[in-house]
């Protein structure tokens, strides 16, 4: 996905800017956004921005959602060199002291709010004009605006509902109280709504790695569950289910490469290329470049700690290593192919040929194989490790058939929910779950189902959590209550005057 949009998301993000300091002064360079939308092109590239913030927001080497979404899991350790290496990040990991003013966590804030702040303008500005395409580009920017609610109200729980963005550069038109959770919600439903109105089926969008009408459905219905709303998810799953233009993969190994990058299990992908040619000098681990360097942060680590040889994987930097725990869970399962897609033991290590010399910080045993280093994945342009182009699945057709399946389980069709839970387990190489499986133990089997599924897909820490099992999983690591949630932003809480110190989460 090149950035074409680059200079336009930033004309259009300069009002909700993260800097404290507010001014008066127009910013150089800004175009007159009256007219802007008026041409059907500028509206395509700026819709075409909100992939790319969407991008920005996951690559970035530290403040990434897709990492701080993972780490507070039971199948990740932070991992990397040392117990402070990326410290605020460790502080995620062992929900130890986590500060106001985490980076990691202001980072993904900020963008999150950015890619609204585009969404915004784009929806205001095609609402008010007469463009051919006008339905489908409010329905495009709605669905990005409840996409990036639905992450912050997940993460964070109570925020600043923000429709429409501040006309002046100032502290009073930037403050914003907190919504209601149940407010966000209400209003990410409105929006995919439309979304779903005015987004094109799969099979027709006019380039792959933009949404299409079922990824609203599957996104509606994923919000739905999450709220407890389990029979009217229902019908916005089973659209998805039903529809010829989605399915699995058919090889499980294959899911996460690739071969396979925005095919017929991608609902919502970030795009990456090879083709760059980057060094380490002209990459931006701040984010930005075209490369995801997410693969080599987490491959396993070198330093001579690992020698990878016949595994088919290279060593990178050794963070969100795999715990023991879901190593241990592939192996009770019998999962043996998909647990080859996803984690490699030791001794799994040893008998392709290769070695592990002392001890990485956060190892249990394993590596990670979904997501790894591989000499496919990159280039022989510039430095192979800042040149990985393997996509980011941000949500697959896999997570539609567990979502149903628990919305089947929880409306009492155990029958319907065996069906989607076992096209996961056949498509991994398992057998059916047993017919007589029914109630609580075919929920706590969909639960496993989903542990192994969507291991390091930034899922199973807010779903423990919704489902009250977070204490259960995670006390030992030293969870408590109050991690449920992420802090707000020290920043935030500064410069949005109705916030005050009140309004932080419980805990922090």
């Amino acid at each position: 996905m090149k950035k074409i949009i680059y200079s336009v998301a930033v004309i259009f993000l300069i009002t909700v800017s993260c800097s404290s300091d507010f001014n008066e002064v127009k910013p150089v360079g800004v175009l007159e956004s009256t007219t802007f939308f008026n041409s059907e092109s500028n509206t395509e590239e700026a819709l075409i921005g909100l992939y790319d913030l969407v991008q920005f927001n996951n690559d970035q080497a530290w403040n990434s959602a897709f990492f701080i979404k993972v780490l507070p899991g039971d199948e990740a350790n932070a991992g990397g060199g040392t117990a402070t290496d990326q410290k605020q990040l460790q502080e995620i990991d062992d929900y130890s002291n986590i500060s106001i003013s985490n980076p990691s966590l202001e980072g993904v804030w900020n963008k999150e709010y950015k890619t609204i702040a585009l969404a915004n303008t784009i929806i205001e500005k095609v609402e008010a004009g007469s463009l051919s395409t006008k339905t489908f580009a409010i329905a495009e920017a709605k669905f990005m605006r409840a996409w990036c609610y639905f992450e912050l109200t997940t993460m964070w729980g109570d925020v600043p509902l923000r429709l429409e963005n501040p006309t002046t550069i100032s502290a009073e038109a930037f403050a914003k109280p907190k919504s209601s959770r149940a407010e966000i919600y209400a209003q990410i439903e409105a929006d995919l709504a439309v979304a779903i109105a005015g987004l094109p089926d799969k099979s027709v969008v006019k380039n792959n790695f933009r949404v299409s009408k079922g990824a609203a459905q599957a996104l509606l219905g994923k919000v739905l569950v999450f709220q407890g709303k389990t029979l009217a998810a229902i019908p916005y799953l089973k659209a998805v289910i039903d529809n010829p233009a989605h399915g699995l993969e058919s090889d499980v190994k294959k899911v996460w490469l690739k071969d396979s990058e925005f095919g017929k299990e991608s609902l919502f992908e970030v795009g990456f290329i090879t083709t760059k040619g980057y060094t380490f000098t002209t990459a931006n681990l701040a984010g930005r470049e075209e490369s995801n360097i997410f693969i080599q942060l987490m491959g396993p680590r070198g330093d001579g700690y690992f020698n990878l040889t016949g595994t088919g994987l290279r060593n990178g930097w050794g963070f969100n290593l795999p715990t023991a725990k879901i190593l241990s869970a592939f192996d009770a399962a019998g999962d043996v192919n998909r647990k080859a897609a996803t984690v490699m033991s030791e001794a799994e290590l040893v008998s392709f040929g290769g070695s592990k010399a002392g001890t990485p910080w956060d190892y249990e045993g394993g590596i990670r194989t979904k997501y790894a280093p591989r000499a496919s994945e990159t280039s022989a342009g510039g430095v192979v490790e800042a040149n990985y182009g393997t996509n980011l699945r941000l949500f697959r057709f896999a997570e539609v058939l567990l979502l149903a399946a628990e919305a089947y389980n929880k409306e009492g069709q155990d029958a319907n929910a065996r069906i989607e839970l076992n096209k996961i387990r056949n498509r991994a190489g398992l057998a059916d779950v047993s017919s007589t499986l029914t109630g609580a133990n075919l929920f706590n089997a969909i639960v496993n189902e989903k542990f192994l599924e969507l291991a390091f897909e930034g899922q199973r820490f807010w779903d423990l959590v919704r489902w009250g099992r977070a204490n259960t999983e995670l006390s030992s690591k030293g969870y408590t209550a109050k991690n449920d949630l992420y802090p707000i932003p020290a920043s935030e809480i500064a410069k949005n005057k109705a916030l005050t110190i009140a309004d932080q989460n419980p805990g922090y």
